[in-house]
């Protein structure tokens, strides 16, 4: 085998890991309630998204939110086939709080799509939510939640679609 092609499929398999495993910064903005507007509220919301590797025909992605520093432990409020509601009880300094929000960033780009993540805070309470509806692949199909949980009292989730 030629050496010069050794060294590039080494050089490919080496940097490829690192690419795939860069997660995306999702900034959800935070948007106060026009009946509670001196209340006081985190400026706004970061979570993480990373592809998982690719698979013939589809895609993953995968996705948490460590959120300790305003709320927290997160639990499952509920869930169905289209979206995933995690809850938590706010930290005193946020308790007043009445807003929500949704992604306005995405990997530090403006974010114009349907929001998939939406936050609403309401009654001491903090809510995240994860929701396909109004989202669709490149074969018009809705993308699936293929997992959702709590690790260390924080939301993750997987979604996926088809390519």
């Amino acid at each position: 085998m030629n050496n010069k092609f050794l060294y590039l499929l080494t050089a490919i398999i080496t940097v490829f890991p690192t690419i795939a495993a860069q997660a995306a910064q999702v900034e959800l903005g935070v948007f106060k309630s026009v009946d509670a507007p001196e209340k006081n509220c985190p400026q706004k919301v970061v979570v993480t998204e990373q592809n998982a590797p690719y698979y013939e025909g589809g895609y993953t992605v995968n996705g948490q939110a460590k959120l300790g520093s305003f709320a927290g432990p997160f639990a499952i409020a509920s869930s169905d086939l289209f979206s995933v509601t995690w809850v938590a009880n706010l930290k005193p300094a946020y308790r007043q709080c009445v807003a929500g929000g949704g992604i306005v960033k995405y990997d530090n780009e403006n974010y114009n799509s349907p929001s998939h993540l939406r936050i609403r805070f309401n009654r001491g309470k903090v809510f995240l939510i994860l929701d396909m509806t109004g989202k669709r692949d490149a074969n018009n199909f809705t993308p699936s939640i293929t997992k959702k949980g709590v690790n260390n009292g924080n939301p993750t989730w997987s979604w996926s679609g088809t390519d």
